[in-house]
């Protein structure tokens, strides 16, 4: 590196690391579809911290060893681990029954049934209160039910339902060895079906979760992978969770929707509207394209390699045309010889030569024999022009041509002393 360069060569080479990394991570997170949104924005997502979110579900699981992915790709419907699905309040009932059917032949699923409408603090909201709202933290609306589980396909359709207690009343549930109480007076619930079968129940004996079995002799009875709907939330989300023995509760959900031997669990954002679309980016990172991928970041590499040691000041080339007449002259002779014409070359310069004679000895018009007669009278011992001239022109190698123009330029020369 050159020591007039305004940089070491240590800040240079950390420049060049970093903007690699940068591209990199640039290209892994366009890939994989998350270029914004983390989901903690107040709907009930796994990334969401809220009271009606599902975070403290998933920092739950990977406390207790759990392989956790959050995915935002519609890839990860396809994994054979247990897959949970957050469905919104405004589901679309057809979707997310391809979904579950897709599914009955690939892994066992977990669906978590939506219950609050939230936002952010009321207008209105004291100050100070309104102060202590973190990022993602939400004021919990009316509770409701929702007709479209009334809609899904068969195992899966449901009839929720929603049921107030009075304001110092709350619910008690048991199920999977566990019981408890919920956390607010209103409950949501399953009718009661003969293909599914309640896991969690309340003291009223309602169903607030359950397994769909379908019908016995079915395909689906005999072949098909446990499907798990959770209908009452507050079993699960971070609302739920503040309560140690529902923490249990959702602990013994999971391992029992998964088999109770699963170590895998994929939370779905699609269904929330997180989901990444595959574009060209991704296809660039999947075979068979990935190893084409790795060869043109390797060239890169390289080239950044080449480019950091030769960072520093660049030397100054000449520039390949050089400007000015004498220039012009040279490059025009150049081309002259590379081009082999120098014959081209012999009548114009006899011509020209006989015009700066003409001029040195005082002659108006330029005329070979007048020439001639004057040189012969200032120097009777030279050779006359027109010998020279016509030697110069009868030339035909080169070495002849440069010796007769060499002659000229001589005789030029004595006029002019």
């Amino acid at each position: 590196m050159s020591a007039n360069s305004p940089f070491s060569r240590r800040t240079v080479f950390g420049i060049l690391i970093a903007g690699f990394a940068t591209f990199l991570a640039m290209l892994y997170f366009i890939s994989a579809g998350d270029t914004g949104g983390r989901g903690n924005n107040g709907s009930a997502t796994a990334a969401a911290t809220g009271l009606n979110g599902y975070a403290g579900l998933v920092r739950l699981l990977e406390a207790e060893d759990y392989d956790v992915t959050l995915s935002r790709s519609p890839a990860g419907l396809e994994t054979d681990d247990l897959l949970i699905l957050m469905p919104e309040r405004y589901t679309d009932a057809e979707a997310l029954g391809e979904i579950l059917k897709n599914r009955e032949y690939v892994g066992p699923t977990l669906v978590i049934l939506p219950k609050w409408s939230a936002g952010p603090p009321p207008p209105g909201t004291d100050e100070e209160v309104a102060e202590k709202f973190e990022d993602g933290w939400v004021t919990l609306y009316d509770p409701s039910s929702h007709s479209w589980p009334g809609q899904l396909p068969l195992p899966y359709r449901l009839e929720q339902q929603l049921e107030k207690l009075e304001e110092d009343e709350l619910a008690d549930w048991s199920g999977l060895n566990l019981e408890g109480v919920l956390p607010t007076q209103s409950i949501t619930f399953s009718k009661d079906s003969d293909i599914h079968g309640p896991i969690v129940t309340d003291g009223a004996g309602h169903t607030l979760a359950f397994q769909v079995l379908g019908e016995e002799g079915t395909e689906y009875y005999n072949d098909a992978h446990w499907t798990t709907f959770v209908v009452e939330p507050d079993l699960v989300n971070n609302y739920g969770l503040a309560d140690a023995q529902r923490a249990r509760a959702a602990l013994a959900l999971v391992d029992e929707a998964g088999y109770g031997e699963g170590s895998s669990v994929t939370f779905d954002m699609t269904l929330n509207g997180y989901g990444g679309a595959m574009n060209l980016l991704t296809l660039a990172f999947q075979p068979p394209f990935l190893a084409a991928t790795l060869c043109l970041l390797l060239a890169m590499l390289i080239i950044s390699w080449r480019a950091f040691l030769r960072f520093g000041p660049a030397v100054a080339s000449q520039s390949e045309i050089a400007f000015g007449k004498n220039r012009l002259v040279r490059n025009g002779a150049a081309l002259i010889v590379r081009a082999k014409r120098l014959g081209l070359l012999a009548k114009p310069y006899a011509n020209l030569s006989m015009r700066r004679i003409a001029r040195a000895l005082g002659i108006a018009r330029p005329d070979a024999v007048a020439i001639d007669e004057a040189i012969a009278a200032r120097l009777p011992q030279e050779e006359p022009f027109s010998a020279r001239a016509a030697r110069l022109q009868s030339a035909d190698t080169a070495s002849e041509i440069i010796r007769a123009a060499q002659a000229l330029r001589e005789l030029e020369g004595k006029l002019a002393k």
